[in-house]
């Protein structure tokens, strides 16, 4: 089909574009921006006054529950929430269940998602067999079914020997090895930040040395093997000044962080909001401020919503036994854009932190609005107002600790390969 977008502000921070023009759209790529192409007649002309045409948004972290987790949301949910958000395509990790360590697991999800229709998926592949931390998966294989890196998620990997092996054969075929920092002995059973609040709410904690003695092993593993790193969900301070560190020295590192903990401290958790019990556990305002500091100079290298949905029944227990995990994929752009307000950042540098360089980490060529590119496009209201309530969510989850908060920037339309997949009331 194709398209004409009108009277849009284009804002692609791969290109260092930020003006008014024109969208043509034509067989699911872009065709021109300005002016019309020879012969192009629009089937379908998107008004885009007062709006934002953007690069559609890539999201790092989203736990789609599926396969073995429906009953906490299905592929269908939660690919109409990301629709719904901006998001066009996305990485999910593999602790499903099974665990994403089969071929053919990941052909199945891949092929489901590409019948959906909505955003592109790609699976992160476990890193050992059933994220047990014993023995390897095949990489090569879950590659060529689709995988674009490896990870143990939020499963301990206690062995450094096998931790040191996986990197050795992710060096050697050139992929990425995905790791969330933290020591599993110094984490066990521990469900919020070592604290103050923790101190008076009684809970059990995770101090930042958790973080801080796995990243060190992390990186020095790294350093030793030449793998491709990439750290997923930092934050502490110190945690971020050993990925600048870790940068100056040369080391092929990146990084990542949770929309909750840039905006978040321990201080939310208030009075046991299980909403507020997260992985990593939402830390001390200083670590905040250090989290988002990272993100302005560039140790951090992308935002990501950590969207990990639950049902109702697992969150309404007391905070240490509720389950943790947030819904996240329909505030990833309005978070993001109220950190851009939060910090006077313009719209430019702040969309490349859920655009540009996230497909930089995942090695696509997406994330922009160039012409030939595959017409993946974000259009938000940047000023629309909305209220974060369940009935406004389309993910299965609707928990979330921004329940109640009234976000500035509404998705008004989300383009996948030239498709309107998604458009507002």
């Amino acid at each position: 089909m194709n398209i004409q977008i009108k009277n849009g502000r284009l804002i692609d921070p791969k290109n260092n574009l930020d003006a008014q023009q024109d969208l043509f759209i034509a067989a699911g790529m872009i065709a021109a921006i300005g002016s019309a192409p020879p012969g192009f007649a629009a089937e379908k002309v998107i008004d885009a006054a007062g709006l934002v045409v953007a690069p559609g948004l890539i999201d790092l972290a989203a736990r789609l529950r599926e396969p073995g987790y429906e009953y906490k949301a299905t592929l269908e949910s939660e690919m109409d929430a990301a629709a719904a958000g901006g998001v066009t395509s996305l990485a999910c990790p593999p602790d499903t269940d099974p665990p994403l360590d089969e071929p053919g697991l990941v052909e199945m999800l891949k092929h489901r998602a590409k019948n959906l229709s909505r955003a592109h998926l790609y699976p992160v592949g476990a890193l050992t067999t059933a994220l047990q931390g014993c023995e390897l998966t095949e990489m090569a294989e879950l590659a060529d079914a689709g995988c674009v890196a490896f990870s143990q998620a939020d499963a301990p990997l206690t062995d450094t020997r096998v931790l040191l092996r996986a990197m050795q054969y992710a060096a050697t075929f050139g992929f990425s090895v995905w790791l969330r920092p933290q020591d599993s002995f110094l984490a066990r059973d521990g469900v919020a930040h070592d604290g103050e609040v923790a101190s008076r709410c009684g809970l059990p904690a995770i101090p930042v040395c958790a973080e801080t003695i796995a990243l060190s092993t992390m990186l020095a593993l790294a350093q030793e093997t030449g793998a491709k790193l990439h750290v997923c969900r930092i934050s502490s301070a110190a945690g971020v000044e050993m990925v600048r560190a870790a940068k100056r020295q040369g080391l092929a590192v990146t990084c990542d962080v949770s929309q909750n903990h840039v905006h978040l401290s321990e201080t939310d958790i208030g009075f046991f909001d299980p909403n507020c019990h997260l992985i990593p556990p939402l830390r001390s305002l200083r670590d905040r401020a250090a989290l988002r500091a990272g993100l302005l100079d560039g140790t951090i290298d992308a935002i990501c919503s950590n969207h990990a949905p639950v049902d109702d029944d697992a969150k309404q227990l007391p905070f240490a036994e509720a389950e943790a995990g947030a819904t996240g994929l329909e505030l990833l752009l309005p978070l993001l854009l109220k950190w851009a307000r939060d910090e006077d950042i313009p719209l430019l540098p702040a969309l490349a932190k859920a655009t540009q360089q996230p497909a930089k980490i995942l090695g696509l060529d997406a994330g922009h609005l160039s012409v030939g590119a595959a017409a993946d496009i974000c259009v938000f209201d940047p000023k629309a107002y909305w209220k974060v309530e369940p009935v406004a969510l389309k993910s299965q989850g609707k928990n979330t600790p921004f329940t109640g908060l009234e976000v500035q920037g509404r998705v008004r339309y989300t383009l996948v390969d030239g498709q309107v997949v998604y458009q507002s009331a």
